[in-house]
């Protein structure tokens, strides 16, 4: 038996958030609830003193529960964050850009970010290090994520050639460092300026190898899965691509059990070949997205990096030459498009934003709602719209 609607209010996106108060428990109704694996129809989330105390079937609520007009998530993980909010984390490489930088994008959806670094001077990423070890804990802020300066120059995309370097000691002392400090790291880097012992040695501290930037051969790429590599950076883009005789590292990542974060804003990627990507892997829910954000996202439409104008033109971030630098995404904007441009199943997709990328840097307990406080839930529209959050 369902619960009786008369007996229920009624909350739609444009209507005020509910507030659990006291210890008494709020009963939630949704459309549909992610639980972290489905999305479920009949199922209520059960708020206790301001936290998801668990789910229950919709047919147990009580009287005065809650109908709300639409789905319910944990807010969306998103491990490639390089700005937002008119910050970019290489020109502001210090506490307060990562708070901005985290804000911005948790206006759109986004619960917790792994600020992104790119390849520049040594200085650069010893400030990025001192902030996010300053940082810890705070809410928003996951950890960090090291996209070069170890990488090919032959595949370094809109990284500045004169960074590029092979990995150095410096570098391995900062991992070790964060590592230390208890912060989650994520380092992107290439088989062309890192070797195998140094890969098993930054993944036996408890960082997450990603491969990328790469125009390594496909066997390259394997010795490197074996040292420790457990993920690929935006698969597809800046690595040497898949062909008939030479899977380079595209078809070698696809055949992978490896993770890969992938960019969904249909000009990163063809979609057919996110579609096709999705379909072959071998192993399930090792795809996540990424928004590869830069400061448009939720900021002006121009920023500078490396001493040179960004700027957006037709949803596209182009440099001085007109090549593409960076994404103007928001990982909501990349879930609608997974749904209702690729047509991917819900359930998948959402998958894609919460769970799979929260589990591959070991925070568990963001890949549910179970034990959240009720800020952490986003409430989505029918078509899976971002349009806010239970509590502020």
């Amino acid at each position: 038996m369902s619960p009786d609607p008369r007996s229920a209010g009624t909350l739609s996106p444009e209507a005020p958030f509910p507030q659990a108060g006291g210890q008494g428990e709020t009963w939630l109704l949704p459309e549909a609830l992610f639980d972290g694996q489905e999305l479920r129809r009949g199922a209520a989330l059960v708020l206790r003193a301001g936290r998801v105390d668990r789910i229950a079937p919709a047919e147990q609520a009580p009287p005065g529960h809650q109908v709300i007009d639409g789905i319910l998530s944990p807010g969306f993980i998103d491990l490639q964050v390089n700005g937002g909010g008119g910050v970019l984390l290489n020109t502001s490489p210090n506490p307060a850009g990562m708070a901005a930088i985290a804000a911005a994008h948790r206006g759109l959806g986004t619960v917790g970010i792994l600020p992104t670094v790119i390849t520049d001077a040594p200085e650069v990423l010893a400030r990025v290090v001192e902030a996010a070890i300053a940082v810890r804990g705070q809410r928003g802020i996951l950890g960090l994520h090291i996209e070069g300066p170890h990488i090919s120059l032959a595949r370094r995309g809109t990284h500045a050639a004169a960074h590029v370097r092979p990995m150095e000691d410096t570098t391995l002392d900062h991992l070790d460092r964060l590592v230390r400090a208890g912060i989650r790291v994520m380092i992107t880097v290439a088989p062309e300026a890192v070797t195998p012992d140094q890969v098993a040695r930054i993944a036996g501290a408890g960082a997450v190898v990603s491969l990328g930037h790469s125009d390594a051969e496909a066997d390259t790429v394997r010795q490197y899965l074996a040292a420790g590599a457990r993920c690929f950076t935006h698969l597809f883009n800046a690595m040497s691509p898949m062909l008939n005789r030479a899977p380079g590292v595209v078809g070698a990542a696809i055949n992978s059990d490896a993770h890969a974060g992938i960019i969904a804003d249909g000009i990163h990627v063809a979609d057919e070949m996110i579609g096709l990507a999705l379909r072959a892997r071998p192993v399930p829910d090792r795809m996540f997205l990424v928004s590869d954000a830069m400061p448009t996202v939720g900021g002006p439409d121009r920023f500078d990096l490396y001493g040179a104008t960004l700027r957006l033109e037709d949803g596209r971030l182009v440099n001085s030459e007109g090549s593409l630098a960076g994404a103007h995404l928001s990982q909501a904007d990349g879930l609608w498009r997974l749904v209702n441009v690729l047509g991917i199943e819900p359930g998948a997709a959402l998958r894609m934003v919460v769970t799979v990328p929260a589990r591959l840097m070991g925070l568990d307990d963001l890949a549910g709602p179970v034990g959240r406080p009720a800020g952490d839930i986003a409430l989505l529209s029918s078509d899976l719209r971002f349009r806010g959050w239970l509590a502020d």
